[in-house]
């Protein structure tokens, strides 16, 4: 009689539940019947089988419930090892590629060799050998000369922005990974000279008129900036360097294949952070 009224009231419970409750628990089941009738002497979960409990924990919220091979701490754990191997697989290398070895010991010795040859110099022979190499990776393999490097300070990127902080913005893009593998990008503005952030705003679907609306917001009627330094991400369009034009603001394009030259590298040290209010904040 127990063992009826048990099934009666599973049956009733079953019968009130929504159906695609009952589809994600049934699914769960037989997940872990197939594995537990797997013909090896003791039942082994496979990559798929991980992969299948990491979704289902995420899509459904009683997937603890009906588990029973492992414990959810397992599952968990499967999570977050998936996200980070999601997050390395999503992060590039940036930044021009590496030379070879031998070409930096050529580099070395032109330079050696010849004292009076400038780092341009130096690039134009090496492509005539059929080496293209930019005339900033050959000074940056010349010897020191004096305890300075082959490159004259007064030319580098540093030295241009400390001489021009006084009305300058930087403005980058960050990504923000969510526990559904989905990514946010928060836009920021940061005043060099000021050496705080004017404006922070997040969104899933960046474009150019979106850009452009920040920099509005960000500026505002401040007449005492004059400048913007940025990268050559393809968001920043027509509609973004029209905007940027009205509000009286010109603007500096960092080298090709050199994230360096971007905000992180502009400043260096302390930001005290003043972020302005957000309209589109993730939730």
């Amino acid at each position: 009689m127990l063992a009826l009224l048990k099934a009666l009231l599973g049956a009733l419970l079953a019968a009130m539940k929504p159906r695609a409750g009952l589809v994600a628990e049934n699914l769960a089941l037989r997940q872990q019947l197939a594995v537990l009738h797997r013909a090896t002497p003791r039942p082994r979960l496979r990559p798929i089988d991980r992969e299948f409990w990491a979704i289902l924990s995420q899509a459904w919220s009683r997937w603890a419930d009906v588990l029973a091979i492992v414990k959810p701490a397992t599952v968990i754990g499967w999570h977050r090892r998936g996200f980070a191997r999601f997050w390395t697989m999503k992060s590039k290398h940036l930044g021009r590629p590496p030379i070879s070895a031998e070409l930096i010991t050529l580099i070395e010795r032109m330079a050696a060799e010849n004292p009076l040859w400038s780092r341009r110099r130096i690039a134009g022979e090496l492509a005539k050998l059929g080496h293209e190499v930019s005339k900033d990776t050959v000074a940056k393999y010349m010897p020191k000369r004096n305890g300075r490097p082959g490159r004259p300070q007064s030319t580098t990127w540093a030295t241009f922005v400390r001489a021009h902080l006084a009305g300058t913005l930087a403005i980058d893009f960050l990504t923000v990974p969510t526990v559904s593998f989905n990514l946010l990008y928060v836009f920021f503005v940061l005043s060099l000279d000021r050496r705080h952030i004017l404006h922070v705003n997040v969104t899933a679907h960046p474009h150019a008129a979106w850009s452009a609306q920040q920099m509005v917001e960000a500026v505002g009627f401040d007449a005492m900036l004059s400048r913007v330094i940025r990268d050559r991400d393809g968001i920043y369009g027509k509609v973004f360097d029209a905007r940027v034009k009205h509000l009286g603001l010109e603007q500096f394009r960092i080298a090709p294949r050199s994230p360096w030259q971007r905000i992180r590298g502009a400043l260096r040290g302390h930001i005290t952070t003043r972020a302005s209010g957000s309209r589109d904040r993730a939730r």
